[in-house]
């Protein structure tokens, strides 16, 4: 019995009861269940008093651990999360577009769409905005809805260089690719949508409608340059949005080389993507935008030129949709998942 004492006040010692008033509640309790009675009321008493002392001496303890145990939990949870987030925003390298030989169309064509998202306004509607335009206005609630869905359903954001690179050699793509872009300046999308964008360190393409830099409601050049200097891309939206089927004569020194020259002044670096307005192309355009430095161009819904697939990528306006009807046009639109 001694020996079995022994090992009980050994195992409460080590779960942090204290010793000593275990002790004293041990010794009276061997003591009383001798006789398997007790001697007077008074024991009684006292030892209810010992045992309730040492429930709550115990307890003490244990709540003091428990906390201790987890103030450190919590501090390593952290710890990691800010590793996590360190790690997701760190830089990704972009390919050397400039090195790519580009592939033949079948080539191109047959390699999976990656989703290509078209955002334009991102405000919340207005009674003098017409059906018409409320298509093209995304409220910042549903589009902060549309941006955690894509993180909570892993997608990563992509640029154009990595979209040409995988597109002409089959260079791997982050999981799950997504290439968000915006399209005529609109400020608010350096003012609402960035903002929710870097939650999650989503990059995006711009699309600059030169003749409205520093116009009321629309991005100045500082705003510009910011976006570029932080990891997105600025491409060429023309002048001012005039249709490319239209153009004649100097139009195309106009609408392309001029708000490139503009642009590479601003950002300081190459501008070589286009998107054409109103999604709007057809074939003699394809030759003016090569000559002018453009590797690649977006449009909208259309099929894909089989001739020239990189001129002709494709996109979808995004509406003010409910996160799981944009994840479900997103698999049934394009062919990556």
């Amino acid at each position: 019995m001694q020996k079995k004492g022994l090992q009980v006040v050994h195992f409460t010692t080590k779960q942090r009861f204290c010793p000593f008033m275990h002790c004293l509640f041990y010794v009276s309790l061997r003591r009383s269940m001798k006789t398997h009675t007790f001697r007077s009321k008074p024991e009684l008493i006292a030892i209810l008093v010992i045992a309730f002392f040492c429930f709550m001496a115990a307890n003490c303890r244990m709540d003091a651990s428990a906390k201790a145990a987890e103030v450190k939990s919590n501090t390593s949870s952290d710890d990691k999360t800010e590793g996590d987030k360190s790690a997701t925003s760190a830089p990704v390298k972009m390919p050397d577009v400039d090195g790519i030989k580009v592939a033949d169309p079948k080539t191109i064509l047959g390699r999976p769409e990656v989703p290509i998202l078209c955002y334009h306004q991102i405000r919340d509607w207005k009674p003098t905005d017409s059906k018409t335009a409320q298509a093209y206005i995304v409220p910042p609630a549903s589009f902060a809805e549309q941006m955690k869905m894509l993180a909570d359903s892993g997608y990563h954001t992509i640029l154009p260089d990595q979209l040409y690179a995988y597109l002409n050699e089959g260079t791997p793509l982050p999981s799950k690719p997504v290439m968000l872009t915006f399209d005529d300046t609109d400020l608010d999308q350096y003012t609402v949508a960035k903002p929710i964008m870097d939650k999650y360190d989503f990059k995006g393409v711009f699309f600059v409608m030169t003749v409205s830099i520093g116009r009321p409601r629309y991005m100045t050049k500082e705003q510009i340059k910011d976006l570029s200097d932080k990891g997105h891309t600025i491409a060429s939206h023309t002048w001012d949005h005039h249709n490319v089927k239209k153009y004649q004569g100097n139009d195309w020194a106009t609408q392309i080389e001029k708000p490139t020259k503009q642009l590479e002044a601003i950002t300081g670096k190459p501008v070589k993507y286009f998107a054409y307005p109103f999604g709007l192309w057809n074939p003699q355009a394809i030759p003016e935008l090569k000559k002018r430095g453009m590797i690649a161009a977006f449009q909208l819904y259309a099929p894909r030129d089989e001739k020239d697939p990189l001129f002709t990528i494709r996109r979808i306006i995004v509406p003010a949709m409910k996160p799981a009807a944009l994840y479900k046009s997103m698999r049934q639109g394009f062919g990556y998942y």
